[in-house]
């Protein structure tokens, strides 16, 4: 499995060899979005209008990209401005139901999902979890929330939306630009164009193939300041770990993304890359020895409050100058306002 994921990442990323085998799915693929997206523009197809504003935030590559840090991002920002958000998510890893969930900060990520979870929990908002996203907004404008957040719901055309946010990785951008499976897109570049705003993770690669929507795009940063036992019983600066060897766990789109962070703060990692969303155990972090264990926040709250000292989490925060996060919120929140009738 490992290999085969190298070779997808050297054809998507690095011009690997061999990746026009691919290219007869990519084009499967391609005639089965488009004939969907034709039919929701001709309202064969119909979308759901949710009772309340709905912002959908996502992405069109395949893999991590940073949308659940801007998921957490926006509604605080937004509940600095008094409204009252809540997520919708599909709840991607965790076990089917029939019905929406609502997800606590101690749900069973192996049930809700673990980006739900970690959505809970940092965002503080209401979140529910359901594969029928129209119902799942629902459920939540019935207890009270005035904007509907989507994770991950770009594609999810049966729910209307009133502004959309697309998040890309800047190192990584849109890859060879081809369409799954010969590439990373879950849709065409030129779904770019009619985004409301292009969000990027770290400065854009320059090339020369760049959109004007990619060469606009507003950049954010992720910062990680502190390590975290899982168990709650110590914070501690990272740079506190500057010369020290580290396991790094990382069950996520992008995990080197994320060994990099560590290497950054002058930390010696020794990876331990898994697929994303994977149902990671305590065995899966027990290397025998006395280093300790870095993960991400998403890993982390598969395992709970495990009562090893040596399992850590690094949390996250995403960051973006005020000269472009304030006029974003601004116009986002114009838009609410118009569509819930009022100022």
């Amino acid at each position: 499995m490992g290999a085969i994921y190298s070779w997808i990442h050297r054809v998507w990323y690095e011009g690997g060899g061999f990746g026009w085998v691919l290219l007869p799915l990519s084009a499967v693929y391609a005639l089965v979005t488009a004939t969907r997206r034709f039919l929701y523009r001709a309202n064969v197809v119909r979308t759901h209008k949710a009772s309340v504003p709905v912002i959908v935030i996502g992405n069109i590559t395949a893999g991590g990209t940073g949308k659940t840090p801007a998921v957490v991002w926006l509604a605080q920002a937004l509940k600095d401005r008094n409204f009252s958000p809540g997520i919708v998510s599909r709840g991607y890893g965790g076990r089917k139901s029939s019905a929406p969930m609502r997800v606590e900060a101690d749900s069973a990520a192996d049930v809700v999902g673990d980006e739900p979870v970690l959505l809970a929990r940092r965002s503080d908002c209401p979140v529910v979890v359901d594969a029928n996203r129209t119902r799942a907004a629902e459920m939540l404008a019935d207890d009270g929330v005035d904007v509907i957040i989507a994770d991950d719901g770009l594609q999810h055309y049966r729910l209307a939306r009133d502004y959309e946010i697309c998040v890309i990785d800047g190192a990584r951008g849109l890859g060879n630009r081809r369409l799954l499976p010969a590439g990373p897109l879950r849709e065409s570049p030129e779904r770019l164009t009619r985004v409301d705003q292009l969000l990027v993770n770290g400065p854009m690669q320059v090339s020369d193939q760049l959109s004007v929507a990619e060469q606009n795009a507003l950049e954010f940063e992720l910062i990680a300041t502190d390590a975290c036992r899982l168990n709650g019983s110590l914070v501690r600066p990272l740079e506190r770990f500057a010369g020290t060897a580290v396991h790094a766990v990382a069950g996520i789109g992008n995990p080197p993304r994320f060994f990099d962070m560590l290497r950054g703060q002058g930390i010696q990692v020794v990876e331990h890359a898994f697929p994303d969303h994977a149902a990671l155990t305590m065995k899966d972090v027990e290397f025998g020895d006395d280093f300790p264990v870095f993960m991400t926040e998403k890993d982390a709250v598969k395992l709970g409050p495990a009562v090893n000292d040596k399992l850590c989490y690094i949390p996250v925060t995403l960051t973006m100058d005020t000269a472009l996060a304030l006029p974003l919120i601004e116009q986002i929140e114009s838009r609410l306002r118009a569509g819930r009738g009022g100022p």
